[in-house]
């Protein structure tokens, strides 16, 4: 009697998910933390004048270089450093927060998708995701200091500096005073931050793509480099227009603009109010900004985690 046949089952093989240790997530932390507060430290005159810009009527029509120009007429040179102390510690603290959140998250999406093929088919919806969920836990830690910036920037004579800022409006608004913009602040950095990292992944994956293996192997550091600052400036693109209406609303709830009632409600009608086109005022500033900013972070948070010698983050690019 021949031997029945039985139906062949293929076995998939293991699905391993490279695990990061505590000391990773440290790295990640730190790395992220000193590539945000260093550029956004940096661009803290742009910030400056575009913040003016969405906030004073008379320099909404003005462009970054005049706006700039007005404000050092009016105010001198350090007009355009109003608001660095906060700008650098919010960013420090929401900087490591996001991108080691950024790291974990994925990690976790990745796992839920169970296996590789998966993990590669959904790979939008885990970049979207781990990005959202990294990011809205940031904005608790970076709110309060964002609610003072806008404060010391939109207000000439508001306070001397950060620490002086921050005890004014916690003495005066309390917690609530506080996080009055956390609601538009995550309607401006969560779509920020999916721009930053989704783009950028992508970005990536179609210059890989489309290189021999043998190509990849062989790429020099300049090679390297560029790709990942031309990544990162089309990133910054993305991220600042995704972002930019928030960004508008936030600056005239944190200068007390708008009608009273729920933060919902003075948002809807501050957008009314302002148009399409006046929620997109500032955009050719904070463009130049983003684009140096994230670009800036992704060169930093590598070199500075290739420093501390941490491993490098998940990919689930499609190779083909």
């Amino acid at each position: 009697m021949a031997a029945s046949s039985k139906p062949t089952t293929t076995i998939a093989k293991p699905f391993h998910v490279a695990q990061f240790t505590a000391r990773d997530y440290s790295a990640f932390g730190i790395a992220g933390a000193l590539c945000c507060t260093i550029t956004h430290g940096a661009m803290t005159p742009i910030d400056v004048v575009k913040t003016r810009i969405q906030v004073d009527p008379n320099l909404a029509r003005h462009s970054l270089l005049s706006g700039g120009r007005k404000i050092v007429a009016a105010e001198g040179p350090r007009g355009l450093l109003t608001g660095f102390g906060p700008t650098a510690v919010g960013y420090f603290v929401q900087g490591g927060a996001k991108f080691a959140g950024y790291e974990f998250w994925k990690k976790k999406f990745i796992e839920v998708a169970g296996d590789q093929e998966s993990a590669v088919k959904y790979r939008t919806a885990i970049y979207l995701g781990a990005s959202s969920v990294a990011e809205f836990f940031a904005d608790i830690l970076l709110t309060p200091l964002e609610a003072t910036r806008i404060r010391l920037v939109s207000q000439r004579g508001y306070a001397t500096g950060l620490v002086t800022g921050f005890t004014r409006l916690v003495r005066e608004g309390g917690v609530r005073d506080l996080y009055a913009g956390f609601l538009p602040i995550i309607c401006k950095q969560i779509p920020y931050a999916i721009g930053q990292f989704t783009v950028n992944e992508f970005c990536h994956e179609l210059v890989y793509r489309n290189m021999s293996e043998e190509k990849k192997r062989s790429l020099s550091g300049v090679s390297t480099f560029s790709i990942n600052l031309g990544s990162g400036v089309i990133a910054g693109f993305a991220a600042a227009i995704l972002s930019q209406p928030a960004d508008t609303l936030l600056s005239q709830i944190n200068k007390g603009h708008g009608p009273t009632g729920s933060m919902a409600y003075r948002l809807v009608t501050l957008a009314k109010q302002a148009g399409f086109r006046g929620l997109f005022a500032g955009l050719g500033p904070r463009m130049v900004m983003t684009a140096g900013l994230v670009s800036g972070q992704f060169l930093l948070y590598g070199a500075i985690k290739d420093a501390l010698g941490a491993p490098p983050g998940l990919e689930i690019h499609k190779e083909a």
